[in-house]
């Protein structure tokens, strides 16, 4: 019996399937909505089944022949994937598309220039992005959303694989006629004093409390702010300090501006930046050769797109 629907068709309903929305599926795959809602619709057809209830205010729910397909159709895509797998290990080509998940605030410095030498040496690969925090990125792993994550090593569950790749100790950002900005450190002591202008990311904000909360110290929150780069706007413009872990290449704000950073003295433990994958499954060679690629752009020494600690 020849198959009359395709594996995209499949992909998308899944995809819709399990984030309830042809918007957001839309999202992760980078495709634009009309295209999933018509394949969904022909898939539809091709089964003669309702597959899903259209709710205008809650989105798309799985009917009970929807949830029976939806469970086959995931077998059938991980099948693909392990033939796809075999496939490229019998070549020894490196291809196929894989999704790569990376922190919002990191992703700018140095998703673009990965993804680029990546596919440059491999041409038969694809890499698509998807950036967000922590929390966000290792729910999308659970959900196959995306492959592998560039993140940081915090609250690691079991079913996630975590292999780090690059300390990053913690820097205070100040304005540059900031008393602290020609400082070679500053303690926390002297942070507690001022400002704080706290990059309000889940678990990003919980690193960074836990610096104080470890010296037995409160700082002074001003105010929380979400957008890493609205943060060093503000700190340019003298609203306060803050604190990172990431060092960009230029010391300019996004509005021009220009900043300091100074290293925070004392024994505080780096964030790790380093590859999170699901543990389940074998992975597919494209996969593979993405972490071999991470493996050699950052390490302690280098890390692209950022400057030096110190």
């Amino acid at each position: 019996m020849a198959m009359r629907f395709t594996l995209r068709q499949i992909e998308y309903f899944v995809a819709v399937g399990e984030l309830g929305s042809i918007a957001l599926a839309s999202e992760r795959l980078h495709i634009s909505s009309p295209s999933i809602s018509t394949a969904i619709s022909q898939l539809e057809t091709t089964l003669g089944l309702q597959l899903f209830i259209r709710q205008h205010a809650q989105g798309l729910a799985l009917t009970q022949a929807g949830r029976r397909v939806m469970a086959e159709a995931k077998v059938l895509l991980a099948q693909a994937r392990a033939l796809h797998g075999v496939a490229d290990e019998l070549s020894g080509e490196v291809r196929g598309v894989i999704t790569v998940g990376s922190l919002v605030t990191v992703a700018p410095l140095i998703l673009p220039g990965l993804r680029r030498a990546f596919e440059a040496a491999h041409p038969n690969a694809e890499l698509r992005q998807f950036t967000a925090d922590h929390a966000a990125l290792l729910e999308r792993l659970r959900d196959a959303g995306i492959d592998i994550a560039l993140t940081y090593d915090m609250e690691i569950p079991q079913d996630i694989h975590f292999e780090p790749l690059a300390g990053l100790p913690p820097l205070a950002l100040v304005a540059p006629d900031h008393p602290l900005a020609e400082a070679d450190e500053v303690t926390l002591e002297r942070l507690a004093e001022e400002k704080l202008i706290l990059l309000d990311l889940p678990l990003s904000r919980e690193y960074f409390l836990s610096l104080f909360q470890r010296a037995g110290l409160k700082p002074r929150i001003a105010e929380r702010v979400p957008d890493l780069a609205v943060i060093r706007s503000m700190v340019a413009n003298g609203f306060g300090y803050s604190l990172a872990n990431i060092r960009p290449l230029t010391d300019l704000a996004p509005d021009g501006s220009r900043l300091a950073t100074v290293p925070v003295g004392g024994d505080h433990p780096p964030l790790m930046l380093g590859m999170a994958t699901a543990r389940a499954g074998a992975k597919p060679r494209v996969l593979e050769a993405f972490e071999e690629h991470c493996r050699a752009a950052i390490t302690d020494a280098h890390i692209p797109g950022m400057a030096p600690v110190s």
